[in-house]
């Protein structure tokens, strides 16, 4: 199991966006300085959040902008944007699991529901926490550093 690291980069594109919109014309190539990522994978990023309209990206005077308000987007719609998972799930099982073993014959059978609810519980609390909330702390933290 595990959440590609697109989903991390996302937050942390976001919330350089809101961070940095009054102060400097926020590019890919601004953000890759902030998250130590290769520009082209930003902009691939940046692509589904444009997408999912998260974000506007515009060559030019006005950079990337946000699209919608902070308090408006939450983790889940990030993670469906960059880490949609729906097809596959969360887990993915292994391929072939001997069918002639009554361990491996059965352990789909077992498990599958489980861990789809286990996938759905991370989900459901995923869209309680907003961007809002992390943009706040991350400007909270900047400001307490600077005094």
């Amino acid at each position: 199991m595990q959440i590609t690291s697109r989903f991390t980069i996302a937050v942390h594109i976001i919330t350089c966006i809101d961070c940095f919109k009054d102060e400097y014309k926020v590019t890919s190539n601004f953000i890759a300085q902030s998250t130590g990522v290769n520009p082209v994978i930003i902009r691939g990023v940046l692509s589904q959040l444009k997408e999912a309209g998260m974000v506007n990206v515009r060559q030019g005077a006005s950079g990337i902008t946000l699209a919608k308000p902070l308090d408006e987007i939450t983790f889940y719609d990030i993670y469906e944007a960059v880490d949609s998972v729906k097809d596959v799930g969360l887990f993915h099982f292994h391929e072939n699991p001997n069918m002639d073993c009554p361990v491996g014959r059965n352990i789909h059978a077992a498990t599958d529901s489980r861990l789809a609810q286990v996938q759905a519980a991370m989900e459901n609390k995923m869209k309680q926490i907003k961007l809002s909330d992390v943009v706040d702390e991350v400007k909270s933290k900047i400001k307490a550093e600077n005094k």
